[in-house]
């Protein structure tokens, strides 16, 4: 089995009880409207692991979904990381507003966290060698689609992804890389409609919503797509490793 795909390693040191709490960082998400809670038990468990890695800090969690969670959880001071994948409507509209009566700064949403791209690049090789391990006869070129939510707002959310899918071609040498979306074109139906048979699909979403369990693999069935389809970015184990580094880094 090929290792788990890793950023730069950093043991997660002991927390201790006798140390106490000296910065707050909130950990914001979308969530789910339509069913609040289970997006927000699943952030509370990423902010817990992110919270291994940063001994000495409380670490908390808020979806805006969730009715006043995030003003509760808010401290003066505190860091605002914004688990989205663009720094789009949410992240510069809505979440200022909700925090202006609150002393709080704001860091960069995860989908533009630097390390990110060599993180994907080194998840997709595993994928596309596992599945190289099991095929038969794997004679097509590899290759990925980008599965993104876009926006009907404006052009910040696709842009976002397009920047990100130009960082991680040149790590992806030989990788036929295509970017799909939910919400405006290339919808993500067409482009799953022309994608090879042994393609990886990798959503490029932050949280496990409807987008990800219903909206995502519609378009794919619609699509007659027979390749596999990867767990939201977002969710990957390594992605409180990754998001306790940018912390720091701030």
């Amino acid at each position: 089995m090929p290792p788990s795909p890793s950023v730069p390693a950093d043991r997660p040191p002991q927390a201790s009880t006798a140390r106490s709490a000296t910065k707050t960082v909130v950990i914001v998400a979308h969530g789910q409207p339509s069913a609040p809670e289970p997006a927000e038990r699943a952030l509370a468990q990423l902010a817990a692991q992110v919270a291994r890695f940063l001994p000495g800090w409380d670490i908390r969690s808020a979806t805006l979904a969730q009715p006043d969670r995030l003003e509760t959880v808010m401290r003066k001071g505190a860091l605002v990381y914004p688990f989205f994948m663009a720094d789009g409507w949410f992240t510069t509209k809505v979440l200022p507003q909700r925090l202006t009566a609150i002393d709080h700064r704001q860091l960069p949403p995860f989908g533009q966290d630097p390390a990110l791209p060599e993180f994907v690049a080194s998840m997709v090789q595993q994928a596309l060698a596992a599945q190289t391990a099991t095929a038969e006869n794997h004679t097509a070129q590899d290759s990925l689609l980008l599965a993104a939510h876009g926006s009907a707002r404006g052009p910040k959310a696709a842009a976002a992804t397009e920047r990100f899918a130009t960082a991680l071609r040149p790590l992806l040498p030989g990788l036929d890389l295509v970017t799909g979306y939910i919400e405006q074109a290339p919808y993500l139906a067409d482009i799953a409609e022309i994608m090879p048979t042994q393609s990886l699909c990798l959503p490029f979403f932050a949280q496990s919503g409807d987008h990800v369990t219903q909206d995502i693999p519609a378009a794919l069935a619609k699509a007659k797509f027979q390749g596999r389809l990867l767990p939201a970015l977002g969710t990957a184990p390594q992605i409180a490793q990754l998001i306790a580094k940018a912390i720091r880094r701030a």
